[in-house]
């Protein structure tokens, strides 16, 4: 129930953010929900027993997402890589010195890499960052409730051991009829076929992104990567799915031009 509460809570506010609100306010609402994903990230990679990564995360994640030069980015990420390897080396044993750094560079290009790509999706027109969300909705009810009606054949469960083939495939058909649809209608020049094979990759991309926040949480020993939203564990369980989307619909609608 709780989850449900939670969910018709946050619905009104995201869509308000995606298609009303203005470029300020939506830079600010990705900003927060990029810092609470690296926050609980942080919390995730202790867990390792390499301690926890460094609060420089935050500031070189900020700067990835709003500084618009191509290099820059990867300047900052790379800069953080650089100096966390520096301060590793206070470690009383030096062979974590690089997993340390390793873990800070990767909670970075994790938590607001792939936020990065909201904005310019969201600059280039409103309804494909609309779209992004609509793949992981709708994926996510029709995964859930298809799997805990038919599902029998495990997908991957060491890491994740409630979802099932027939969940996946579920979850394949109700993004592509919904936020397929959505494609064709809101947004000009996306024909069936393109938003088609588009809605089923970013799908399937989403899926990767849920399970591969599964198996780091399955390493740490924990079963939700925090408790801010109640009924959903915390903000990176919610949006684990939507991380991997983003770049790939970013990258289709910058190929595509």
């Amino acid at each position: 129930m709780r989850r449900v509460v939670t969910s018709l809570v946050l619905i009104p506010v995201v869509i308000y953010l995606v298609l009303l609100a203005n470029w300020w306010l939506l830079a600010a609402a990705v900003t927060l929900v990029a810092c609470a994903c690296f926050h609980e990230y942080r919390n995730l990679a202790a867990a390792y027993g390499f301690g926890l990564p460094p609060m420089l995360g935050y500031a070189a994640g900020v700067l990835i997402l709003f500084v618009n030069a191509d290099p820059w980015p990867w300047m900052a990420l790379l800069s953080a890589g650089l100096i966390a390897l520096a301060l590793a080396m206070r470690a009383e044993d030096l062979k974590q010195s690089l997993p340390r750094s390793a873990l800070l560079v990767m909670g970075v290009a994790y938590a607001f890499g792939c936020w990065k790509c909201a904005l310019p999706l969201r600059e280039h027109n409103p309804h494909w960052l609309m779209y992004v969300l609509l793949v992981n909705w709708a994926g996510d009810a029709g995964g859930y409730y298809i799997g805990r009606s038919f599902g029998k054949r495990r997908l991957a469960e060491r890491i994740s051991p409630n979802k099932t083939w027939e969940g996946t495939v579920g979850s394949l058909v109700c993004s592509a009829a919904i936020a397929g649809a959505y494609l064709v209608k809101f947004v000009p020049g996306v024909g069936v076929p393109q938003a088609v094979l588009l809605t089923l990759a970013a799908n399937a991309a989403g899926q990767l992104g849920d399970l591969c926040e599964s198996a780091i949480k399955r390493g740490a020993g924990v079963k939700d990567s925090g408790s801010l939203l109640p009924g959903h564990g915390g903000m990176l369980d919610r949006v684990d799915s939507t991380m991997f989307v983003l770049p790939v619909v970013y990258a289709y609608v910058r190929l595509a031009g």
